[in-house]
C-alpha cells in the first residue's frame, strides 16, 4: 500500500448520477492525525446541493423501488466485489485519515465492512414476500429516500450498515460523509456508480453530498422529501438530529454513545479477561461506541486486575509502524476533549494508574495519548458516567454480583456489554440482566450476523442482518372482503 503523498480528489459532489465541481469553492481540510498534515481538500456542500441531491433521489425512487429483489442483491454482490478489488485503497484512506495504523485498519475497519456489504444481497427479498391473515394480506416497501449522516470513527463500516441496508430494501439516498474521513465515501462513491449503470439503475439512486453537520447535516434531517434519516455519533448530536427532523415527522434511526460496561466474575480467568477488557478499550484508540470503557471487578481480585491491566496496556505499542497496536486520536479538539477528561478523572479523585495527560514518549508530532487506566473509580464519578472517546479505562470494585449489576445498568447509555464468567452459561445468565443492545460472552468479539444497536440514550433502531433492512421498510395492509 501507499500511503505517503496521496492527494486524493474530494472537491466535488456525485448528483443525480455525475459529479459535479465544487463551482461555490467552499472546502474542508482533511487532516492526517498521525502527521499533522493536510492531506487534502474535501468540498463543504450547501443547502443547494442538498436539495438538488434530494430532488435526484426522490425522482429516482419509483423505478429504483420496482427493480426486482434479484437484480439489487446482483448490484450489492457486485459492490461487495468491487470492494474487495480496492481493498488496499479503502485500506489506506481510513488509514490517513484517522490515524489508525493501516494493518489494524486492514482488519479492523476495511475487511468487516466488505463482508458485510456482500451480506445484504442475502436480504432483498423482503420486498417480494406477503404475509396471509383472515381477510388480510401483509407485505412490506422501502421507506422511501433516506438521509444518511456518517461517523469518522468507523466510517466504511457505518456506510457499509446504512447504504447496504438502503440498498438491500429498494430505497434511494443522500450520503454526508464525516468531515474528518471522506475519502472512502468517495472510493465507495465511485464503486456504487459504476455497478449502478452497469445494471441501468436510475440516476439518482446514490448520491454523495460532503460538508458538515451544521449545514448538509441539519439539512438533511429538515428536508421534508426525505423520508428517513439516519445518524451515527455522539449522543448529543443525535438529539440535535431528532429535534431537526420531528417537524417533518421523518422516520430517525440512531446509533449514538456508550459507556459500556465489563463484569468479570470471581471465577473468571483474571489474566485473560483483564487482558481482552484493556485490549478492548485501547483498540482504534479508544473511539468506539461500543468500546468496554468500564471494567468492574470483584473487590478480592481487584488489585490483582489494575496490575495486570496496567501491565498489558504498558505493552501496547503507539504509531503508525506494523508493530503499533494502535495510533493517534482522529484530531487536535478531539485530543484536547479526551486529555480534558483525564486530567477531570484526576481531579475527581481517581487514581492515575498509568498513562496521562503527557505526551507518550517519542511522539511529539501527531494527536496521540497515552494508554490510560484509572482505578479507584466509583460509578459517580463523571469519567464513570459520561463517553470519554479514547484510550481511557475506569476500573471499578464491586462486592457483589448483584451490585455490579445495578453499577452496570447505571448509566444513561445502553449500547454494548461484556461478562467473562467461569462459562458461557453463567456469563448469559448475568448478561439477562444487563439493558444493552449487545452483551460480548466469555471474549466475544464483533459479529456482523448479530444486530447492533442500543437501549436508552445509545440510540433506536438496529443496522446488520436482516433487522437492519427492515429499518429501511414501511409495513402494508391490504384488508379484504373475502
Amino acid at each position: 500500500m501507499n500511503s505517503t503523498h496521496l492527494s486524493p480528489d474530494l472537491n466535488k459532489f456525485y448528483i443525480d448520477g455525475q459529479w459535479h465541481e465544487n463551482s461555490a469553492g467552499n472546502t474542508l481540510a482533511v487532516v492526517n492525525p498521525a502527521s499533522e498534515e493536510i492531506i487534502t481538500q474535501v468540498a463543504c456542500g450547501e443547502i443547494a446541493q442538498v436539495n438538488t441531491a434530494v430532488a435526484a433521489a426522490k425522482k429516482a425512487f419509483a423505478a429504483w423501488s420496482a427493480t426486482s429483489s434479484a437484480t439489487r442483491s446482483e448490484i450489492i454482490k457486485k459492490i461487495a466485489s468491487e470492494m474487495e478489488r480496492r481493498q488496499d485503497e479503502l485500506v489506506t484512506a481510513v488509514s490517513q485519515t484517522m490515524g489508525c495504523p493501516e494493518h489494524v485498519a486492514s482488519w479492523l475497519q476495511i475487511e468487516g465492512a466488505v463482508y458485510a456489504m456482500g451480506l445484504f444481497a442475502e436480504h432483498t427479498g423482503v420486498t417480494e414476500t406477503q404475509a396471509q391473515a383472515d381477510k388480510c394480506i401483509i407485505v412490506k416497501e422501502p421507506i422511501g429516500v433516506c438521509g444518511f449522516i456518517n461517523p469518522w470513527n468507523f466510517p466504511l463500516h457505518q456506510f457499509v450498515g446504512k447504504v447496504g441496508a438502503a440498498l438491500a430494501a429498494g430505497c434511494t439516498m443522500v450520503v454526508k460523509p464525516s468531515e474528518q474521513t471522506p475519502w472512502q465515501d468517495f472510493i465507495m462513491t465511485e464503486i456504487i456508480a459504476s455497478v449502478l449503470a452497469e445494471f441501468n439503475a436510475p440516476a439518482g439512486v446514490f448520491n454523495l453530498v460532503p460538508g458538515t453537520g451544521t449545514v448538509v447535516g441539519d439539512a438533511l434531517s429538515r428536508h421534508e422529501d426525505i423520508d428517513m434519516v439516519s445518524f451515527t455519533g455522539s449522543t448529543g448530536a443525535g438529539i440535535k438530529v431528532a429535534q431537526a427532523a420531528a417537524p417533518t415527522v421523518k422516520r430517525v434511526m440512531q446509533e449514538l454513545g456508550g459507556k459500556s460496561p465489563f463484569i468479570i466474575t470471581a471465577d473468571a480467568n483474571l489474566a485473560d479477561a483483564v487482558k481482552y477488557g484493556v485490549e478492548d478499550v485501547m483498540l482504534n484508540s479508544g473511539q468506539s461506541c461500543n468500546t468496554l470503557s468500564r471494567m468492574l471487578v470483584p473487590q478480592a481480585q481487584y488489585q490483582q486486575a489494575v496490575a495486570l491491566a496496567k501491565e498489558n496496556a504498558q505493552a501496547l505499542s503507539l504509531g503508525m509502524t506494523e508493530e503499533a497496536f494502535l495510533g493517534p486520536v482522529s484530531s487536535k479538539a478531539h485530543q484536547q476533549r479526551v486529555l480534558s477528561y483525564i486530567q477531570l478523572g484526576i481531579d475527581e479523585g481517581a487514581k492515575l494508574v498509568c498513562g496521562g495527560v503527557e505526551a507518550p514518549a517519542g511522539h511529539n508530532k501527531g494527536f496521540y495519548i497515552q494508554p490510560t487506566i484509572f482505578a479507584d473509580v466509583n460509578n459517580n464519578m463523571r469519567i464513570a458516567q459520561e463517553e470519554i472517546f479514547g484510550p481511557v479505562l475506569c476500573m471499578i470494585p464491586y462486592q457483589t454480583l448483584d451490585e455490579a449489576i445495578e453499577i452496570a445498568n447505571d448509566t444513561p447509555f445502553g449500547l454494548s456489554s461484556a461478562v467473562f464468567a467461569k462459562d458461557d452459561a453463567q456469563a448469559i445468565q448475568i448478561a439477562k440482566h444487563i439493558r444493552a443492545g449487545q452483551c460480548m460472552i466469555n471474549g466475544g468479539e464483533f459479529n456482523y450476523l448479530a444486530p447492533f444497536g442500543g437501549y436508552k440514550q445509545s440510540g433506536n433502531g438496529r443496522e446488520f442482518t436482516a433487522m437492519g433492512v427492515e429499518e429501511f421498510l414501511e409495513t402494508k395492509a391490504f384488508i379484504t372482503s373475502e
